[in-house]
């Protein structure tokens, strides 16, 4: 792929700083934009998120606040003729839901193995954009979509940028069985690859979280970021009875990135 970079404003943080300066070469383009409220800014980054879907293809689609107005953009294409013949795969119960009611046709992967694009956010992206997801509980889900896409467009709010993952001290996901979490979840809290971190069984209304797949989460809170985050999500998916883990490493390859400045794209060099 082309690159190229743009300037950005200093106002963007130390975060965005530290993104520029790294070793990893991608491209940066910039749209710039008035001051727009958080949601006007995602929804302008989902909107260019949406460029990539082209008629005639396989698309899957996210779950979350941003994710949820690209899923708005692509049925509204779909009926106005500006997109046709599009087969979608959501990745949650929730997205799948909103995509029927706007009469997008939907799939599984079982029908739809290969898939052209798919479009969701994250939680943290780091400057080699490799990102934590799954705060919203879809992370299994998620993850199986984007590894059978051919391009993984991801969306989030400039707020996300992160020096390393788990940088944000916000939790990155873990899901594990129901069978003997309490055993599954010692024995993620003393792995040596997240030495140091706190892990928290995820609840809701007092009661254990269930994911659509019917597992618990465990929650991992990090006061540092992660050393070395790819030797830790082989050591977290190593532990029998975990399922999958919120470390989606070398997966992105474009991400769109809404603030104060406007929107900002960045590719991955392949």
């Amino acid at each position: 792929m082309a690159l190229s970079t743009c300037s950005f404003a200093k106002a963007r943080g130390q975060a965005f700083k530290i993104a520029t300066r790294s070793k990893t070469s991608r491209a940066m383009t910039t749209v710039r934009a008035a001051a727009l409220s958080q949601d006007e800014l995602k929804k302008q980054a989902a909107w260019k998120a949406v460029e990539y879907v082209k008629s005639d293809s396989v698309i899957g689609l996210g779950t979350g606040s941003t994710a949820a107005f690209a899923v708005d953009r692509i049925g509204q294409l779909l009926k106005d003729g500006v997109l046709k013949n599009i087969i979608a795969v959501p990745t949650s119960i929730r997205t799948y839901e909103q995509a029927l009611s706007l009469g997008i046709p939907l799939a599984t992967l079982d029908e739809q193995p290969l898939l052209d694009v798919a479009i969701d956010g994250a939680d943290e992206v780091d400057p080699n954009l490799d990102v934590v997801k799954g705060r919203g509980g879809a992370l299994l889900r998620e993850k199986m979509v984007e590894m059978a896409s051919k391009k993984f467009v991801c969306i989030v709010d400039e707020s996300k940028l992160v020096k390393g993952l788990g940088g944000s001290k916000l939790a990155m996901p873990v899901e594990v069985v129901q069978f003997c979490w309490k055993y599954n979840l010692e024995r993620l809290q003393n792995l040596p690859e997240v030495k140091g971190c706190r892990a928290e069984l995820r609840l809701e209304n007092g009661k254990p979280y269930v994911t659509d797949n019917s597992n618990y989460i465990v929650d991992l809170y990090f006061e540092e970021p992660i050393k070395d985050a790819h030797a830790a999500a082989k050591a977290i998916l190593a532990l029998e009875g975990v399922v999958d883990h919120g470390l989606f490493m070398d997966m992105v390859d474009v991400c769109i990135i809404a603030g104060s400045t406007g929107v900002e794209v960045q590719e991955r060099k392949k």
